[in-house]
């Protein structure tokens, strides 16, 4: 059985993934807002993907017998001076997350929590992903510059994105 603190932490992670899925959106609003459809797509995929996150979180604290705690968050920032800045925020925010997990993680290896640290790899896998897919796309904005025909090109690939659970 996990402990209290393990517990804790995991449903402090639920948050966490819903908070994302928010922050994405609130992203995709500024992308949308700027004729950016293809970035607001990329990143209404990827607040899809968070709420998939979540609710695997969700699922494994009910496989294990425990009663998943619901919690609200603050609100996520909204405005936003460039699509650099939206892809540093997300690179800074995929970071923050890989700490949460590997903080999880640590608390389960410390109590012999075989089940969560079997959970979590999958995490730890898909952050790898989600860090990469952050900072090349920052590095690609960079190089391209905001209002060049790089940018549409990435708009356009990045319009290509859809969300699949697994």
């Amino acid at each position: 059985m996990p402990s209290q603190k393990l517990l804790e932490k995991l449903n402090e992670q639920i948050k966490h993934e819903f908070f994302s899925a928010h922050y994405y959106l609130a992203m995709a609003s500024y992308c949308s807002e700027k004729s950016l459809d293809g970035f607001a797509n990329f990143f209404i995929a990827q607040a899809e993907e968070e709420r998939f996150h979540a609710m695997k979180f969700f699922d494994f604290l009910t496989e294990i017998g425990q009663r998943p705690l619901i919690t609200g968050f603050d609100d996520p920032k909204t405005d936003f001076s460039s699509l650099q800045e939206v892809f540093e925020l997300s690179l800074e925010h995929e970071q923050l997350v890989t700490g949460l997990i590997n903080s999880i993680l640590e608390v389960a290896q410390e109590e012999n929590h075989y089940p969560t640290v079997s959970f979590l790899q999958w995490f730890i896998d898909e952050q790898v992903e989600e860090e990469a897919t952050m900072s090349q796309l920052l590095d690609k904005i960079k190089m391209v510059g905001e209002n060049s025909p790089g940018t549409l090109f990435l708009d356009g690939e990045l319009g290509k994105r859809k969300f699949s659970a697994e």
